[in-house]
């Protein structure tokens, strides 16, 4: 199996380049490696796919910032069962339409330059993809760091059963359209320039039907409710998006099925936060044990834990419980839990504990304070004294 170049390298562009000079790098290779401009050359293809994937990678914010920390393994790992997967694993535009979105047009030479000798635009079949959707889910951070099934329910285009999807009552009315003669595009011309545009009678199908399904009016496809199970990996963080291949809406009378995008959101936890894989919590300690040190109950996303605790910890102490925090995606090694005490003052203390506690304190005397030693020493430096 080819190991895939790296998208910068693909681009000749550095990896601190600006989104104008990425663009710019990709135009001028695009170019290049057109298929148009390279007819019957194999090669000058499979270069103007790998510049287009590695456009639609490095242009957009989220991803550019998934392939600098994780490489190509962004756009690969959580694949499997449940049609859940992660971020890409074949999940790229057409090379064509990277084209079409960066030069304007269909994507062809012929649009770019107002005609010529480019290839022809192939004639559609009637049938057309269905579009991605997207899914927004919250789920807890328990979830996220176990990793979940979740079964999703969501209004989508279904293909119609009534006609078999093919948008006509009895099967056999579909005709080639006699508007753009089945090419599903017309042209327009406009002083020099020449566009093609999607054909307004047949929407770019090539084809019109004579006896459209009343189910479906002749498009070959209804809404209706689908529930969708998802595979969440253990891992996941707040804006990951995971892909769902052929989940999206149903294509047109036939057509290959869009996919499902959903994008996680995590919800705000009521003991931890979360830095990358790394947990971190507060945790009240007893004036007891501070002083005297001793055991401490702590929570983990896991359950109870404990931590030993030395005689004389101060508040604001971080203690580290090693491999306690969440996966990693792309090593599958866990974080760390960040545990930081504070200590806990008595707030109501009856007379006989109050005197303990005066007697106490003055038979420690100044020594055995001395952060607050440190602290009037500084002040008197301070204030001259």
């Amino acid at each position: 199996m080819a190991t895939k170049r790296d998208y910068y390298d693909v681009l000749g562009a550095s990896k601190d380049a600006s989104a104008s000079e990425l663009k710019k790098a990709y135009r001028k290779l695009a170019l290049k490696y057109h298929p148009d401009k390279n007819p019957d050359d194999a090669k000058a293809e499979e270069q103007f796919k790998e510049l287009g994937e590695a456009y639609e990678a490095l242009s957009d914010e989220d991803k550019r910032a998934a392939y600098d920390r994780y490489g190509h393994a962004a756009f690969e790992n959580g694949g499997g069962g449940g049609g859940g997967g992660f971020g890409g694993g074949g999940g790229f535009h057409d090379a064509s339409d990277i084209f079409s979105q960066v030069f304007g047009g269909g994507g062809g030479f012929e649009d770019l330059f107002g005609g010529g000798g480019g290839r022809r635009r192939r004639k559609p079949s009637g049938r057309q993809p269905g579009s991605d959707l997207r899914y927004d889910l919250e789920i807890s951070l328990e979830e996220a760091a176990e990793g979940i099934q979740k079964e999703l329910e969501i209004e989508k285009l279904e293909a119609c059963d009534s006609c078999n999807s093919s948008g006509s009552k009895s099967g056999n009315g579909r005709s080639t359209c006699t508007t753009c003669g089945g090419h599903g595009v017309v042209t327009r011309q406009g002083g020099i320039f020449i566009q093609q545009i999607e054909c307004p009678a047949c929407h770019g199908s090539g084809q019109t039907i004579s006896d459209p399904c009343s189910d479906c009016s002749g498009e070959g496809r209804k809404t209706e409710t689908s529930r969708i199970k998802i595979n969440i990996p253990a891992g996941v963080d707040d804006g990951t998006r995971l892909r769902s291949t052929g989940n999206g809406d149903a294509g047109m009378r036939g057509g290959q099925p869009g996919d499902l995008y959903v994008f996680l959101h995590i919800k705000k936890h009521e003991i931890f936060e979360r830095d990358g894989d790394d947990l971190f919590c507060e945790v009240p300690m007893p004036f007891s044990t501070a002083a005297l040190g001793g055991e401490l109950e702590v929570p983990t996303l896991e359950g109870r834990s404990s931590i030993k605790v030395p005689a004389g910890t101060q508040g604001g102490t971080t203690f580290r419980l090693r491999n306690r925090g969440i996966k990693d995606l792309r090593t599958g090694g866990k974080g760390d839990l960040h545990i930081e005490v504070q200590v806990e003052v008595p707030t109501k203390l009856n007379s006989e504990q109050k005197d303990k506690l005066t007697e106490f304190s003055e038979s420690i005397g100044e020594e055995n304070n001395p952060m607050q030693e440190s602290f009037f020493e500084k002040a008197k430096k301070f204030f001259g004294a």
